[in-house]
């Protein structure tokens, strides 16, 4: 069973910076993609960031593009967050996920495992 583990959530003003990071404990495998997904409060829970197994192609929302930065460290089993420039409506509940291959996905049903979620708070 694999279990990813987010660390990093905080509290922030606007045009600040976090570093979300995920370790993802068990039996993984290097060669599956990650993610990162958040739910923010009385919305949805919608697709943040991808990465594949190579760590190359990411994929962004368009809105967090330019902004963040997700990178990963295959040899650790972690995945990366770098969030430049919040916003208050990036405030949302991030989750780290295990996706079921290799290249990088926005669709949640593509992913297996999923972590309990960090806190991010970006106050005006």
């Amino acid at each position: 069973q694999v279990q990813p583990v987010e660390s990093g959530g905080g509290f922030v003003q606007a045009g600040g910076s976090l570093r979300l990071s995920c370790a993802a404990s068990g039996p993984t495998s290097s060669n599956n993609a990650m993610g990162w997904f958040r739910q923010g409060p009385g919305k949805e829970r919608e697709f943040v960031a991808s990465i594949g197994w190579k760590g190359n192609t990411p994929l962004y929302k368009d809105s967090v593009a330019g902004r963040f930065t997700i990178s990963r460290d295959n040899a650790k089993n972690m995945v990366d967050l770098q969030m430049n420039n919040l916003r208050p409506e990036d405030t949302a509940v991030y989750y780290c996920a295990v996706a079921l291959g290799p290249l990088a996905t926005m669709v949640p049903g593509r992913y297996r495992y999923w972590g309990q979620g960090t806190q991010v708070t970006v106050s005006s």
